[in-house]
């Protein structure tokens, strides 16, 4: 965890002393409550046909900071949240900041148990619980002793509040002063998709947040004003709250789907209606947008800046992308712990034509005022070139995982959080990700990047997805396998894929099994859980789990 802040001044004999000083910061509701008072009558929030005004946004997210408050709820207490994209959601991260508590969401397709882990890890003393998910709050019940509270959204047995009676309650009530916070002062905890273990609580500061929303403002969406609108197509509890936090930093609309189902005519015919100018996506619902037929139905000129990110984009998924929707599309590399803040690939630099673009599998550029190297297992830097692991510094960096002490002794070296992932950079400094370290296997002595693999893979015309793992082998130590899943209405065998491969890769990095399924397991965050894809293959008896 962060130390305290230290501020420098002058000894006598004119050297520079640093002493603890205390570093107050911006409040993250007053990103909401300052649009208010800039923008009170202008549309800040649009679902299902009904919108609110940025003062009425913030007349809710009082009343409810109101009833919380008299309830007990406190500074620096974690509020587990589990629900579905609604405007209960956005508003639930605003009320509890108002009074300085923590905001914890879930991702509301997690089992019950995994949300009674979260609860239960965060020490939560609320919970905020949609009234479908009766289930998740018997399990957070069951296994949370620090829970006091729980407030369900729609009527529901389980709770002894409902959020719009709360509302009613709050406007009674004198609206609480938001309450003051310091950099280093937690407002949201932020649990890691866990598809190699337990998740992990990565503590997110006002400080911290407030470089980022300043700095996504400035590299992935620059020139943002209330004019523009965003649509919301992914849940608010990771990177798409982190990214509708820079639109209600400048008054801008978000437009929020009728269902957590991605509905792609709908998705279109919002942008249409709204003339929405940004979105938050990751690959694979970029390219689901992308390939919609509803793509050329409707009016989406008005696109500027498609973000994608949470995992690496294949280039035939990018040109398709682009051939679609225009030179909108822009890619970041970042991770939770991170907040999104580790590369920039910007639009202007997308290019649908291989010989134009250069720069063929890159992620881009290090962000503003971070710091991103390539170290190899000694800490060493790298040159251009050279593959390693892709660590980061800056203000960004997230301030430990919580009360994990071990998990942060692994993560972190001289200064810089260890991604996990691995890459090399090029004699610009544009980043290369070659895939995570937990990825990569060794053939006959010899280091095998899947990502290298796949991306040849798919760009044979009939594959639509790939995952390449390493599979115990008794000759090699471990052997590749691929597993892919064929475009609508083709077909693709083995054989078809091999002789793809043959000449394109070296022989030790070829695929000793190729399978073909109708489709691959996703994680709650749309990706693609190689850990869970090596069990299955060991499962249905497709590969042995022993070398």
């Amino acid at each position: 965890m962060p130390q305290p802040a230290l501020g420098p001044h002058l000894a006598a004999d004119g050297t520079v002393v640093a002493t603890p000083m205390t570093r107050r910061v911006m409040n993250l509701a007053d990103l909401l409550h300052g649009a208010a008072r800039r923008l009170p009558d202008h549309p800040g929030l649009v679902w299902r046909g009904e919108a609110w005004s940025w003062a009425a946004m913030a007349r809710r997210v009082n009343a409810i900071a109101a009833a919380l408050k008299a309830r007990g709820v406190a500074k620096g207490d974690r509020v587990v949240t589990q629900a579905r994209n609604s405007n209960a959601m956005f508003e639930s991260m605003f009320a509890v900041w108002t009074l300085g508590a923590i905001w914890v969401p879930t991702n509301f397709r997690n089992s019950p148990q995994e949300v009674a882990y979260i609860a239960k890890a965060a020490r939560a003393k609320v919970l905020v619980c949609e009234n479908i998910f009766t289930d998740h709050a018997a399990a957070v019940a069951t296994e949370d002793a620090d829970l006091r509270l729980t407030i369900s959204i729609g009527a529901a047995g389980f709770a002894s509040a409902e959020w719009e009676g709360l509302v009613a309650e709050g406007e009674a009530l004198s609206a609480p002063s938001v309450a003051s916070v310091d950099y280093d002062d937690p407002c949201w905890l932020f649990f890691t998709s866990g598809t190699t273990g337990r998740p992990k609580a990565a503590v997110l500061s006002h400080g911290q947040m407030g470089f980022v929303v300043t700095n996504h403002l400035a590299d992935l969406v620059p020139g943002t004003t209330e004019q523009d609108a965003s649509l919301v197509v992914a849940p608010l509890s990771h990177g798409a709250g982190i990214h509708q936090l820079t639109q209600v930093a400048r008054g801008a609309r978000t437009v929020l789907l009728s269902t957590e189902r991605l509905d792609c005519e709908e998705a279109f015919r919002l942008i249409a209606e709204h003339r929405v100018t940004n979105m938050f996506t990751v690959p694979t619902i970029l390219t689901m947008l992308a390939s919609h037929e509803a793509a050329g139905r409707h009016d989406h000129s008005s696109l500027k800046h498609v973000i994608y990110a949470g995992s690496p984009m294949y280039r035939a998924d990018q040109q398709m992308a682009l051939g679609a929707l225009g030179k909108c599309i822009v890619q970041y590399f970042g991770l939770g712990e991170v907040t999104g803040n580790i590369t920039v690939f910007p639009a202007r630099e997308h290019d649908a034509d291989d010989g134009v673009q250069g720069r063929i599998g890159t992620c881009g550029f290090p962000r503003t005022a971070m710091d991103v190297r390539i170290l190899d297992d000694a800490g060493r830097d790298l040159g251009a070139g050279e593959t390693g692991e892709i660590c980061v510094a800056g203000p960004a960096v997230f301030a430990g995982y919580f009360d994990n002490p071990e998990a942060n002794a692994k993560s972190f070296r001289d200064g810089f959080f260890r991604t996990g992932d691995l890459g090399h950079k090029d004699a610009e400094g544009y980043v290369y990700i070659t895939g995570r370290a937990s990825d990569m296997y060794i053939s006959g002595g010899s280091n095998v990047y899947p990502r290298e693999i796949e991306e040849v893979i798919l760009t044979h015309p009939a594959v639509a997805e790939a995952a390449v793992l390493g599979v115990p082998d008794r000759r090699w130590g471990e052997a590749g396998v691929a597993v892919l899943v064929a475009r609508a209405g083709a077909a693709v065998a083995e054989g078809d894929i091999l002789a793809h491969l043959d000449g394109k890769l070296a022989r030790y990095k070829m695929p000793r099994q190729v399978f073909v399924w109708e489709e691959l397991p996703k994680s709650g965050y749309g990706k693609v859980p190689k850990k869970l894809i090596r069990e299955m293959l060991i499962e249905k008896g497709l590969v042995s789990g022993e070398g």
